[in-house]
């Protein structure tokens, strides 16, 4: 089957654009982006999912404001014959320069949010180093592909009657997008498979920092031990300025947790320190502005409320839903994947990004042992 893809100098392999070269049911292509201002008052994350051996595209995004209500829209259709229409319900996708401009839309739908957003990445963004690969039992369980970008956003939302304009002067965005076969809650639903590995344990961070000279973006994975399992991180300077990424050889993390309530294993602020290859080194102070719960938009093990990302749904479904994000039974129920926007401090200079981590079972550096 032809796609628009296919009129480009781009192909690599003798086929067409409809499909990926494996037929693993796992094969995804995720965009992820955060939109938040400055004080934490709105934070917004989004994001679409693109499952070709499922015959998928789903899309979903989390609102959260003042720290009080989290808005929460998600959508799923089938997705051949349009394949190559980045569109799933209200929600659109829209490349303006490719890793420069894009835009997101989520169009007037019955569940209280819209918005139309334009992403300027103010900087390149940083390549992930190809590290993301694991077999277990001789199969390819996680062979993934990313990139991260920030800058900042423009445009508007719409939330209950209420239009937010979005000045770029106090708003910024992080976005990625990644490809390629991945772990997720779907491989533990098949009817009639081996379950999984089940690590002892494991912990992951992800972060994304923004200051007016220079950002940071790394992806780091450790087991229970503190030993790294994989790691990608680069510092990356404006357009214009001339600069080469710089690589990060390592960071060093050292994070505080929520302890208000239990079952959960939330970061609520702390500290990184980025090295880079030729010996640079910078702290970033972190300070929690809000955090978003992106389980309840699909990213979760869990199907929270009888959905996550690439599960069929039908040839089209949406729903959405409020939820009261200072209940603590409600942030035990969507807390796994949390986004915490943030306010970074570095040698005087002032930030913003964001941060998140998880950490499954045994992880005693912070006092976490086992499930």
């Amino acid at each position: 089957m032809l796609t628009r893809y296919d009129e480009f100098l781009c192909h690599q392999i003798a086929t067409t654009f409809d499909h990926p070269t494996t037929s693993a049911r796992e094969w995804t292509e995720r965009i992820w982006f955060m939109a938040h201002d400055i004080t934490g008052k709105f934070i917004l994350v989004g994001g679409f999912g693109y499952y070709p051996n499922r015959n998928v595209m789903d899309a979903c995004m989390c609102l959260a404001v003042e720290g009080k209500t989290q808005y929460v829209v998600r959508a799923s259709r089938e997705l051949r014959p349009r394949i190559d229409d980045v569109t799933v319900g209200p929600f659109s996708w829209h490349v303006i320069e490719p890793m420069k401009k894009v835009r997101t839309v989520l169009a007037e739908n019955e569940y209280g949010v819209s918005y139309d957003i334009t992403l300027d990445g103010t900087m390149p963004p940083h390549d992930e180093e190809p590290t993301q690969f694991q077999r277990f039992r001789g199969r390819v369980v996680e062979d993934i592909r990313r990139y991260f970008q920030v800058g900042k956003p423009s445009g508007w939302i719409k939330v209950n009657g209420q239009i937010v304009k979005i000045d770029p002067k106090s708003w910024r965005m992080e976005r990625d997008h990644s490809w390629g076969i991945r772990r997720g809650a779907l491989e533990h639903q098949e009817v009639g498979v081996q379950p999984g590995d089940i690590p002892v344990g494991f912990f992951y961070n992800g972060t994304s920092c923004q200051f007016d000279g220079w950002s940071a973006n790394y992806h780091i994975r450790e087991d229970g031990d503190t030993r790294v399992i994989n790691f990608s991180g680069g510092i990356s300077y404006p357009y214009g300025s001339g600069k080469d990424e710089l690589p990060l050889s390592s960071i060093r993390h050292d994070f505080t947790f929520r302890k208000d309530i239990s079952g959960i294993r939330q970061i609520n602020g702390g500290k990184v320190t980025l090295i880079g290859v030729d010996g640079l080194k910078k702290e970033v102070l972190i300070q929690s502005l809000g955090v978003v719960y992106i389980g309840a938009g699909g990213y979760s093990y869990a199907n929270y409320r009888g959905f996550t990302n690439g599960l069929w749904m039908g040839p089209s479904w949406i729903d959405g839903f409020t939820l009261d994000i200072t209940d603590p039974e409600v942030i035990q129920g969507a807390s796994w994947l949390d986004e915490m926007a943030c306010k970074l401090t570095c040698d005087g200079e002032i930030g913003y990004g964001y941060t998140e981590v998880s950490i499954f079972g045994k992880y005693p550096r912070y006092g976490f042992e086992g499930y």
